[in-house]
């Protein structure tokens, strides 16, 4: 038995507990957690964040031209599709995460990569990570890569997910990589729960030894699903032992952390490093402490959409900030 299966007591005595990932019951329990796809942009180290909506502006547009100049890197965020939910929260799960797709290819520029940053499908099930697999390959981008939520693991420690989306990756699915001179490291907090995200020590290593050899003046960009800051640790909007990891991101001039999990915008500052949660193209969540619990939230159809969108990141090499663009699907 898991910590988490300890901790859990919706669990009923005779139900099996399951090995790092969740139950079903579990699931159902924490079936509002999701997050959302978002845009970003990197300009002089620093991430710069403001909503727009999907028609963006003339002003938008001329910045897009101006900065996809040689040496710009440009990426999109999307997060917390939940493939594979029902409710009435939204009863087209597969329709949203279509529109935004077909928003990320209507951006006006071809995105170097597309981050899925977890919750993928909603149960994990082999046919909701085929689907979830197939949708993405209609994205308009040179590669997608993706973390795991806790949905993305449920009763199998993140095994169907890893069989699907984890070919060269490390341990439970954790990598990095570089482009245009910034430093990605995707990280896996969803699979040893209790209340809070946890990393663990085999990937904190990782993350040691990962950054061992980069300048200082390195731009690092981190995701993960459940936020690395505490949010709102009561919802389970925290990660336990986050904090050895931004001990080790504390000497670089530039970090940016993008996490889904929470399924609203929400940007926190400390020192150099910024936090970003990204929105769903799934469904809304309720703000911190105004409901008895994250659960889905119903809102009228028209404006279901105010709530969805998906994340532009640009970065322009010699620069020290990201610029960040939120996009309602709306």
């Amino acid at each position: 038995m898991t910590a988490y299966d300890a901790y859990d007591p919706y669990r009923e005595p005779d139900e099996p507990a399951a090995e790092h990932g969740m139950t079903r019951r579990q699931l159902m329990r924490h079936a509002g957690w999701f997050g959302g796809a978002v845009v970003l942009t990197v300009a002089s180290g620093e991430v710069i964040s403001h909503i727009a909506d999907s028609r963006g502006t003339d002003a938008e547009a001329a910045a897009a031209t101006t900065t996809a100049g040689t040496g710009t890197l440009r990426f999109v965020q999307v997060s917390d599709s939940h493939i594979g939910f029902q409710g009435p929260a939204n009863t087209d799960v597969a329709g949203s995460f279509t529109e935004a797709v077909n928003q990320v290819n209507s951006l006006g520029f071809r995105p170097d990569f597309v981050m899925h940053s977890g919750d993928l499908t909603h149960l994990s099930t082999a046919g909701q990570f085929d689907q979830v697999k197939q949708m993405m390959s209609g994205l308009k981008t040179d590669r997608v890569f993706t973390v795991p939520g806790e949905h993305d693991s449920i009763g199998d420690a993140g095994r169907a997910y890893r069989r699907t989306f984890g070919t060269g990756t490390l341990g439970d699915g954790w990598y990095s990589f570089d482009t245009h001179g910034v430093h990605f490291i995707a990280l896996v907090n969803t699979l040893s729960l209790e209340k809070l995200g946890h990393l663990g020590n085999d990937q904190i290593d990782f993350v040691r030894k990962d950054l061992a050899g980069l300048p200082s003046d390195t731009p690092v960009v981190v995701f993960s699903h459940i936020p690395l800051f505490a949010m709102y640790p009561k919802w389970g909007w925290s990660t336990d032992d986050a904090l050895k990891v931004i001990a080790l991101l504390r000497r670089f001039s530039s970090v940016t952390c993008l996490n889904g999990h929470v399924h609203q915008l929400f940007t926190k500052t400390e020192g150099n490093i910024t936090f970003h949660s990204a929105t769903t193209t799934a469904y809304p969540l309720p703000k911190p402490g105004r409901a008895p619990a994250p659960t889905p939230q119903v809102v009228p159809a028209r404006q279901l959409k105010d709530a969805l969108g998906i994340r532009s990141v640009g970065y322009r090499q010699g620069d020290r900030e990201l610029a960040v663009k939120d996009r309602r699907l709306a």
